[in-house]
Formats: C-alpha cells, structure tokens, sequence
C-alpha cells in the first residue's frame, strides 16, 4: 500500500515546479486582493452539474417499513422469562487449629 505524500514532500514538490516554471521564461502574476482570473462582463465560467443522471421514480416502501415496525413492536410486547437459578453449592474445606483439613461442607450461596 502506497503512503499518500506528506505536507512537507508536496511543498518542495510544488516549489521545484515553480523554480521549473519560472526558468523556462514563465511569469507570476500578481493579482490585488479581489480580483478575479475571469473577466465580469462575459458570461461565468460553467460548472459541471453535479448529478448527471436523470430524476428516477423511486420504489415505494411503507409495506415493508410497517412490517418491520410491526415485528419490533412484536418483540418489545413479548414479557421477558426470568427463570430463578438453582442456588449454588459451593464447596468449603473445614480445617481444624493446626491447618489439617477436618471436614468438606457444602454452603449454599
């Protein structure tokens, strides 16, 4: 994958095309603030249309909308089933003063 340039690579791009361009014998012009490249009284320049494809008739959907509406109003009136887990047993080791194990209880939590 290629790395796209950085900042810093397409300003001394553009300044050796530039120093290329004013070597061959080319001329910067230098325009006051507000001044246009194009001249006012002719027509402006055109621009190109945004969405060249023509308007098309769209495909109506409101059956397939309320049906799906339907369905998750179906699913949000459903009553959710708790089910009561069965206690849990846990295993605990008795031990006795001296660290011995004496006994296994079960503890219910």
């Amino acid at each position: 994958m290629k790395k796209p340039p950085s900042k810093q690579d397409m300003r001394e791009r553009l300044e050796k095309q530039v120093a290329a361009f004013l070597s061959d014998g080319g001329k910067v012009q230098e325009l006051k603030t507000g001044d246009s490249a194009y001249d006012r009284s002719s027509i402006p320049p055109t621009t190109p249309p945004v969405f060249e494809a023509r308007k098309s008739s769209r495909t109506p959907l409101n059956d397939v909308v309320a049906a799906l509406d339907a369905r998750r109003a179906e699913k949000r009136s459903r009553k959710k089933i708790v089910r009561q887990r069965a206690s849990k047993r846990k295993r605990q080791v008795v031990y006795d003063d001296f660290g011995e194990p004496l006994r296994v209880v079960w503890i219910e939590e």
